[in-house]
């Protein structure tokens, strides 16, 4: 059966800013299921777990990914998780549950609570002019403030910096994105993720990715980091 442990195991910590064990997993986890990669998402899913991820925590990578790349990789990606936990708990290995989510007690609306977690992620007072997509979409607005920026940030099972790490590894797997990921590689930077790290980040995607999406994004890093 599966036991409980606290969010967060000490052996991933690092005393250099570099990714650690947890990051790095979360990379690939996220690459892997996004692209539909099952076969490599099954042993980044099994290493991610040997190296201290919680069911939990592993969990909450791949029901995020879908507010990028859609329920069908989402869906598939727990699919595969499941599998990896019958065939880990059939071999005797104990994987632990870890933190659940905490009850969201706020009681202003999604809206509101929403606008206040891009406001977090951004380090703007979204007070300026929306994007021509929004004016065009209303409901668009709605559902990113709403579902993307209130039912899934605030879930506390992940801090922001590896939801981060999660929505870039997406975008950048997915390909043909790069004004998503110049945005999102900016908002990686407010939450606390270093330089070093976007670049170890960059060097993971080479190899779960290829070498073309790579490149690309090292591209619009190095943008955004002459930028700030």
């Amino acid at each position: 059966m599966f036991a409980l442990q606290p969010l967060m195991s000490k052996e991933n910590e690092q005393l250099d800013d570099g990714l650690n064990k947890t990051q790095e997993n979360i990379v690939k986890i996220a690459s892997f299921a996004a692209q539909g990669n099952l076969q490599d998402l099954t042993i980044a899913l099994n290493n991610g777990l040997d190296s201290g991820m919680t069911i939990n925590e592993t969990k909450e990578v791949l029901v995020h990914l879908y507010a990028y790349c859609g329920f069908p990789r989402s869906i598939m990606g727990l699919r595969t998780l499941l599998k990896v936990l019958n065939d880990r708990k059939e071999k005797g290995l104990l994987d632990l549950w870890g933190e659940m989510a905490t009850p969201i007690t706020d009681t202003r609306t999604k809206y509101e609570r929403g606008l206040k977690t891009l406001r977090e992620l951004t380090k703007s007072d979204m007070n300026g002019s929306k994007p021509e997509y929004q004016l065009f979409s209303t409901e668009i607005d709605i559902f990113l403030k709403e579902h993307l920026f209130a039912d899934i940030f605030e879930r506390d099972v992940l801090n922001f910096s590896q939801r981060e790490l999660i929505t870039i590894s997406v975008i950048t797997s997915l390909g043909g994105l790069d004004p998503m990921l110049q945005g999102h590689l900016n908002i990686s930077l407010n939450v606390g993720l270093s330089p070093k790290q976007l670049q170890e980040f960059i060097m993971i995607m080479e190899s779960t990715a290829g070498i073309e999406k790579s490149k690309t994004a090292k591209i619009i890093l190095d943008r955004v980091l002459e930028n700030r």
